[in-house]
C-alpha cells in the first residue's frame, strides 16, 4: 500500500514563504508523477502542481504558478512545495498526492485522477 508522508505547515503570515514536504513510500509502479492538493474550507480540493518522478515537464495550476514551485530530491521519492508571497486566500489543507500513469497533469493537475492522497496538512496565512 502506498504511504504518503506529508510535513510542514503551520501558520505564516501575509507574504510570507513556507515549504511542505512529502516522501513517498512502498509504491512498486513505474511511470508515477507526484503533486499537491488544496482545500480550503467549503470549497472542492484543487490540484496546485504536479510532475512526474522520472522527469519531464512539471504542471502548475493559476493559483500556482509564479509564487509555488516543486522541488523534487535526489533519492526521486520525495516532493516538496515551496510557496512564497502566501495570502490569506491560501490558506487550507494541503494534500501530497500520487498517481501510477501520470494523465490529466496539464493544465492543472485533476484530483480525481490521483488514487493515492495523504492525511493533509493545515496552513494557515494570517493578514
Amino acid at each position: 500500500q502506498v504511504q504518503l508522508m506529508e510535513s510542514g505547515g503551520g501558520s505564516v503570515q501575509t507574504g510570507g514563504s513556507t515549504r511542505l514536504s512529502c516522501i513517498a513510500a512502498k509504491y512498486t509502479q513505474r511511470n508515477v508523477c507526484m503533486g499537491w492538493f488544496r482545500q480550503a474550507p467549503g470549497k472542492e480540493r484543487e490540484g496546485l502542481a504536479a510532475l512526474h518522478l522520472d522527469g519531464g515537464s512539471t504542471y502548475y495550476s493559476d493559483s500556482a504558478k509564479g509564487r509555488f514551485t516543486l522541488i523534487q530530491d535526489n533519492t526521486g521519492n520525495a516532493l516538496s512545495l515551496q510557496m512564497t508571497n502566501l495570502e490569506p486566500e491560501d490558506s487550507g489543507t494541503y494534500f501530497c498526492a500520487l498517481q501510477p500513469g501520470c494523465v490529466g497533469l496539464g493544465p492543472s493537475p485533476r484530483v480525481p485522477l490521483f488514487p493515492y492522497q495523504g492525511q493533509g496538512i493545515q496552513v494557515t496565512v494570517s493578514s
